[in-house]
């Protein structure tokens, strides 16, 4: 039983692929058409736009006009603010700046989502080794492929972090450790051990170089069992998953302080690799489960039943409210103690991304709570394609909200070059996974819980 990747589908990644390149060039041209001399000028027309309308809006019932108009960026409020956080800079400077880094977080936004859902499959796939789970041995051959991935979004995460530099993490800005300079931020300063751009990538590559090495062997090992007169290999898998396991708890957690939580260096959460952990392994399942459903109605997976796609959604949904838990729990002790270093994180949130901060939770909790909680919706694959779509999108957004605050303030938009990076990677992804998925049988067919996997009920 072997799968092969259809034109129609790889042409159609190609597509994603080449349109998502337009919508990432775009959106670089766009930005870097506002510049130093002109940036003066886009705001005076910005607001003069935006001063049009506030008159519009406050004409009254005798047809006159209320000058009640109001500056477009809350200068008072966001702007000023964060020129004097921001060391010395201008409300353009400022400004010039968030328009700049818009496209690199769009970049590394999509980049980091298609990236986190192999490693989340990765995880979930040497917790099915350790625990010797007898259900899902028939959709083995579906996880390794999505963690083909793993490698090469890796790589992609980190050059986009290499060149975005200053873009996306403010700490590499020059002078920020340097006492004297304009730019000399102290806690930043304090952090500069751990948070400098040698030991950053230092890190990156041993994080990428151990997950990689253990996909690498674990893969070999599995379809070295096919062929094999005992279990051996098995037990190799067995004992590097157990290994892996303690190396990526670890190394989880350090990366989510690196590429996502350093975005806001004087912010910090002791929940943080947790949280993001969850979101991670709710989007590797949701995954799994979704291109199970598409292969098993191209005729393949035969002996993947509704009891395995039901147990598949049952996760779905357990992390979801595991998800929802961690957020709930960061938030609410962050808020609650009101401490100004850690609550103005979600003040920026609630304030300047109100749609997609509680969009977010409503996706990925309300949703897959009310279309997953029955045990027989879990069974119906459509069904659970619709709650994994809406999965999917929420996690993105909890993404973005950890990355554009921090990096384009009040100027966020969900347009062309975050569009664009979604179809780039989104290309890239479906092309090497399910290249990855035509190379080997579908089945893994000496595994020791095989016929238990095979004759799975629930």
């Amino acid at each position: 039983m072997e799968y092969k990747i259809s034109n129609r589908l790889r042409i159609g990644a190609f597509v994603l692929i080449v349109l998502g390149l337009l919508g990432v060039g775009y959106g670089f041209m766009d930005a870097n058409s506002v510049n130093e001399d002109n940036i003066t000028e886009f705001l005076a027309n910005e607001d003069h736009h935006d001063d049009a309308h506030a008159e519009e809006a406050y004409t009254d019932s005798h047809g006159e006009t209320a000058l009640h108009v109001e500056d477009n960026h809350g200068e008072e409020a966001h702007g000023t603010s964060h020129a004097e956080e921001g060391h010395g800079m201008s409300h353009e400077e400022h400004v010039l700046h968030q328009i700049h880094n818009r496209p690199w977080s769009a970049l590394y936004i999509a980049a980091f989502f298609f990236f986190m859902i192999a490693l989340g499959v990765l995880a979930f796939y040497a917790v099915q080794y350790v625990s010797q789970a007898g259900w899902s041995p028939v959709l083995f051959r579906v996880m390794e492929g999505i963690t083909y991935y793993v490698l090469p979004g890796g790589i992609i995460v980190l050059l986009i972090a290499f060149f975005a530099d200053s873009h996306l993490f403010v700490w590499l800005t020059d002078g920020m450790t340097t006492e004297g300079s304009e730019n000399y931020d102290a806690l930043v300063a304090g952090k500069s051990g751990w948070l400098n751009k040698p030991g950053f990538f230092i890190r990156g590559f041993i994080f990428l170089a151990g997950w990689s090495l253990y996909r690498y062997f674990s893969r070999k090992f599995s379809l070295a069992q096919d062929n094999a007169n005992d279990n051996r290999n098995f037990k190799k898998n067995f004992r590097i998953s157990a290994g892996f396991l303690v190396f990526f708890m670890y190394t989880e957690s350090m990366m989510s302080w690196d590429w996502i939580m350093s975005v806001d260096p004087h912010w910090f959460s002791t929940l943080f690799g947790w949280y993001l952990l969850a979101g991670m392994l709710v989007c590797g399942i949701t995954v799994i489960a979704m291109i199970a459903i598409y292969l098993k109605s191209k005729g393949l997976l035969e002996h993947v039943n509704d009891s395995h796609i039901h147990d598949l959604a049952k996760f779905m949904f357990g992390f979801s409210v595991f998800w929802t838990y961690l957020w709930f729990s960061q938030f609410m002790l962050i808020w609650y103690s009101n401490i100004p270093e850690e609550v103005t994180y979600f003040i920026t949130r609630i304030e300047d991304y109100n749609l997609p901060f509680f969009g977010m939770i409503a996706m990925n909790f309300i949703f897959p709570l009310l279309l997953l909680m029955n045990s027989d919706f879990k069974r119906v694959n459509w069904f659970v394609i619709m709650a994994g779509v809406v999965i999917l999108c929420g996690h993105y957004v909890d993404i973005f909200n950890m990355i554009m605050p921090a990096t384009v303030g009040d100027r966020w938009f969900i347009g062309i070059p975050e569009i664009g990076s979604i179809l780039l990677f989104g290309g890239i992804f479906l092309l090497v996974v399910f290249t990855a998925l035509s190379k080997h049988p579908l089945l893994a067919k000496r595994s020791p819980f095989i016929e238990e996997s095979k004759h799975f009920h629930y």
